[in-house]
């Protein structure tokens, strides 16, 4: 296995780190995601602190069970009116979270951070605000038809790299951030390793 171990299934994030010339490995964290949330919540930690908490959790839930490896472990919540929203379940779920969101704005809250034999060395958190644009019902059914499933996988029921542009009419934040995974900061703490120095040269 490499040096590097992405504690994710997201697809989005296997993407960002493989279009950067990275060479890693992927393991799924072995925890309850929605488990895990309940938890926190029960313990009143602010929905702000959610995403950094769980980033941690996968991290060292990975770290865990390797030697010496660096393990990424990474998470996004949207937070609309003060509450997290989730992944939508299916179709009808996404459609019921785009009607709550079109014409108003939405926080998306992303933290990154690096664990190494159990232990948390570096993270990071950014956040981005999208306004989504008073889109139409047709509209609406059009997208949902055309986008399918797959936005099921995304915390807002979109994806913004591809037809969920269509969705917003003001966006501020960083890109990757929205895609999942603040990748400039992450790079910036890889490179005090001098085999992630320039990264693409593995290629």
């Amino acid at each position: 296995m490499s040096g590097l171990v992405l504690g994710s299934a997201s697809q989005a994030r296997r993407k960002i780190l493989a279009d950067a010339g990275l060479k890693f490995e992927v393991m799924t964290p072995l925890i309850d995601e929605d488990q895990l949330k309940e938890d926190l919540r029960a313990r009143h930690y602010p929905v702000s602190e959610l995403a950094l908490e769980l980033a941690k959790a996968k991290a060292l839930s990975v770290s865990q069970s390797l030697a010496d490896q660096l393990i990424i472990g990474a998470d996004q919540i949207l937070v609309h009116d003060g509450r997290q929203c989730d992944k939508p379940a299916d179709l009808d779920a996404a459609r019921q979270m785009l009607m709550k969101l079109r014409g108003d704005t939405h926080e998306l809250i992303c933290a990154v951070c690096v664990a190494r034999q159990n232990n948390i060395l570096w993270s990071y958190e950014a956040r981005a605000r999208l306004t989504m644009r008073d889109f139409s019902d047709r509209f609406l059914d059009h997208y949902l038809m055309i986008a399918g499933e797959g936005i099921c996988a995304s915390v807002g029921a979109y994806q913004i790299e591809s037809l969920g542009a269509h969705l917003f009419s003001d966006i501020q934040g960083d890109y990757f951030t929205i895609l999942g995974l603040p990748l400039l900061p992450l790079l910036s703490f890889l490179r005090q390793y001098p085999e992630y120095e320039v990264p693409f040269a593995q290629k």
